[in-house]
């Protein structure tokens, strides 16, 4: 591994980098804060598809685009005058110091749990109005529902235990099921899922990562499928459903 020298030389590299890139290339003398936008959140997907696999390569690989994203904001930032790279990282340096008592002063905690219910605590001290001040408005909603229970449980608000919390799932299942009207049952299907990623979380299983694995299954799958049929001189959609039932069992059996 690179010695902290290494370090702040391969990172003081990138910013000189930077600075030619932007003076030199007409792509990224173009770019704004808002046409990067779209290109770091798919940056940041491609991220979380190698973490998923595990391929640590690629997580490598994929981290520095990251960061090559996080370095052109901070000097765009430096060009319009606001900030800089060092304003970003002294910034960073100084809310991880306050918002760590614990390890910077003189608070003593007993667990994980009492740091993130101290942490909570602290955002508000820093100008936080809300406990869910801080969830972003563009996360997907499975994800933001996670975020929310997870912020309101730094206070204390949360089930005793999983036990607890798939009582609420039950509940809200027999409600979605009696509902009738379209509009009501769609609120009550968004009750269904809120209710069954609490449980996951509380049950310590990541609601999205738990979902996106049995995306990844189910593509395999049919793709397999789909290879299966084509093998039988065959086309899905002139099968019946019954027929595809066969592939797709075989596929299970190939996966």
């Amino acid at each position: 591994m690179n010695t902290k020298q290494e370090k702040l030389e391969a990172f003081g590299r990138l910013l000189d980098i930077m600075d030619d890139l932007r003076e030199k290339c007409p792509w990224d003398q173009k770019q704004t804060l808002q046409s990067l936008r779209h290109l770091t959140l798919e940056e940041t997907y491609e991220l979380s598809d190698a973490i998923l696999q595990e391929d640590l390569q690629e997580i490598k690989k994929e981290l520095g685009d990251v960061l090559l994203h996080l370095v052109f904001y901070s000097k765009i930032g430096s060009e319009k005058g606001s900030f800089d790279i060092a304003d970003v990282i002294n910034s960073l340096n100084e809310k991880l110091i306050f918002r760590h008592p614990h390890i910077y002063g003189d608070t003593e905690v007993k667990d994980e749990e009492e740091v993130k219910q101290n942490w909570e605590k602290l955002k508000l001290k820093e100008g936080n109005k809300s406990i869910l001040g801080g969830v972003p408005k563009s996360l997907p909603s499975l994800v933001k529902a996670y975020r929310i229970q997870d912020k309101v449980k730094g206070i204390g608000f949360e089930f005793h235990d999983a036990e607890d919390a798939w009582k609420k799932v039950d509940e809200e299942i027999q409600e979605f099921h009696a509902e009738t009207d379209l509009d009501k049952k769609e609120q009550e299907l968004g009750d269904v899922f809120f209710s069954l990623i609490n449980y996951a979380r509380i049950s310590g299983i990541n609601p999205d990562s738990a979902l996106e694995r049995t995306n990844l299954k189910f593509i395999s799958r049919f793709q397999k499928m789909e290879g299966l049929a084509e093998e039988q001189d065959l086309k899905l959609a002139d099968m019946s459903l019954e027929e595809m039932d066969v592939l797709w069992e075989k596929a299970k059996q190939l996966s």
